[in-house]
């Protein structure tokens, strides 16, 4: 039996609170490219690097679709999302990694 694909849509945020929307397949990997800003464009320029929301599913098909339904929504809605699983706005990413010092969202 073939390995189980496993695939995240996730949301970062920044200390003014900023939001990225994203996708992928290996959310550890992703999220060490963020806070290392080894990926640029927009996360590296807004210094955006606290997971604050993830969802995970083994259809890639599915991942995209939700990364685009979750992109077209408004602001609060977002917020909303966030908030109903972890109102604190805590860093997700320090959870799933523990104290990786590469991690480190400086």
């Amino acid at each position: 039996m073939g390995k189980k694909h496993r695939y995240f849509v996730y949301i970062l945020t920044n200390k003014s609170r900023v939001l990225y929307i994203g996708v992928t397949n290996d959310l550890i990997q992703r999220l060490y490219q963020h806070r290392n800003k080894l990926v640029e464009g927009f996360t590296k320029r807004y210094n955006i690097t606290e997971l604050v929301y993830f969802e995970e599913t083994s259809n890639v098909v599915d991942a995209i679709a939700r990364e685009k339904q979750l992109k077209g929504w408004l602001r609060a809605k977002k917020i909303d999302l966030i908030e109903a699983s972890n109102p604190e706005w805590r860093d997700l990413g320090s959870e799933l990694c523990g104290p990786d010092p590469s991690l480190g969202s400086g």
